[in-house]
């Protein structure tokens, strides 16, 4: 948890690499929490947090009046998609709405010309989709007692389901859609790399990547990706091969260009191109990397380095050094420490991927 400790060694820690931190205070607020979100808003005000995320039209009106100067995003769980909205919530003081994920580009590109132009619009860009509207679900809450409106949701509209008829207990039909499989209440993920320059031109000012619960593998192939489309620094092929390597739903293009055609209709599994083989502890030196493994990989196998400096480096894992300083034909130990013959450039905190599958993946950026 995020104790007032922790979270000034956040904002301390992300104002030193020159980045901003947005809190999310997005729970649908109970009576018993209006007062203490006061002293709550003070603090995040005090200790430097950059903006709060908020959902709650109580909790905004809370905050803006015990921090008057605490910048106040609102929250794609508020289901902003019209116009007035977005300006009322401007007059409560708000500077950014994350948009509803259900709005079209058509449907933002209006909005965008009736607010004031102070006010910034966000929109989500990639990542796993909720089946409710925009978040607000209780499916969570009513099987493990765990509220997604309060942070804690545990997705169990991923899970497969079987339908049963009530007068015929325990005779149980598989839900399927001919031809393929489907986990009916299973979105697939939104993905729209390819149409980002479509999205600022409609008047979003911010992307955002769903990340919750996420790993770092996840977040660093998703933030790498889109990094470099808003900078047109890699081929959009080449982009849309890093978003496959990472697990992932089928993807779609979420609501942004009309109805969400097919979009629970998928075989209820997670894909991927890669596995997360290892990080590297040091930078590589004199034809050495010591790396921390993650997964299995073997001698002979192509390693793919991500990396923020470069992309697209590789090398071959040509000699796997144990602790013991034995030589190994594999890495099959969890987390074992190792040293790797390395003929890449490879620097501390890059992250190290297998390819599961034979697919030649020709870069050189």
């Amino acid at each position: 948890a995020f104790t007032e400790e922790k979270l000034i060694e956040a904002v301390n820690y992300t104002h030193e690499h020159n980045k901003k931190l947005y809190v999310t205070v997005n729970s649908f607020t109970k009576n018993c929490e209006i007062e203490p979100l006061k002293d709550y808003a003070k603090i995040l005000y005090s200790i430097g947090a950059d903006a709060v995320i908020v959902s709650d039209l109580g909790a905004v009106a809370t905050i803006k009046k015990a921090a008057p100067d605490l910048e106040v995003h609102i929250s794609t769980q508020a289901n902003c998609c019209n116009y007035a909205a977005a300006n009322a919530y401007y007059e409560m003081g708000a500077s950014r709405v994350v948009l509803a994920r259900e709005m079209t580009i058509e449907e933002i590109g209006e909005l965008h010309q009736k607010i004031p132009k102070e006010l910034e619009l966000e929109a989500f860009v990639h990542g796993a989709m909720c089946m409710a509207y925009s978040g607000r679900c209780l499916i969570s809450s009513f099987l493990n007692d765990r509220s997604g409106n309060r942070g804690e949701c545990t997705q169990p509209c991923r899970w497969s389901y079987y339908l049963m008829e009530r007068n015929r207990p325990n005779e149980f039909y598989k839900v399927e859609e001919y031809p393929d499989h489907t986990a009916i209440l299973s979105s697939h993920d939104m993905k729209a790399v390819s149409f980002l320059d479509e999205l600022k031109n409609a008047g979003i000012d911010s992307f955002k990547i769903e990340g919750r619960m996420k790993t770092e593998y996840y977040v660093s192939h998703v933030v790498n990706a889109y990094r470099r489309a808003i900078d047109k620094s890699a081929p959009l092929e080449l982009l849309e091969d890093e978003l496959n390597a990472i697990s992932h739903r089928p993807y779609n293009s979420g609501f942004y260009f009309g109805n969400l055609v097919h979009g629970h209709k998928n075989d209820g599994l997670y894909h991927w191109d890669c596995t997360f083989a290892g990080v590297a502890l040091e930078d590589c030196k004199d034809g050495k990397l010591k790396i921390q493994q993650r997964n299995f990989f073997k001698l002979g196998d192509t390693i793919e380095v991500l990396s923020p400096e470069t992309f697209g480096m590789k090398f071959t894992a040509t000699k796997i050094v144990n602790e013991k300083g034995e030589e190994c034909e594999s890495a099959c130990h969890p987390q074992e420490f190792l040293t790797l013959d390395c003929t890449a450039n490879v620097k501390k905190g890059d992250i190290l991927r297998v390819r599961t599958e034979k697919k030649e993946i020709i870069t050189d950026i």
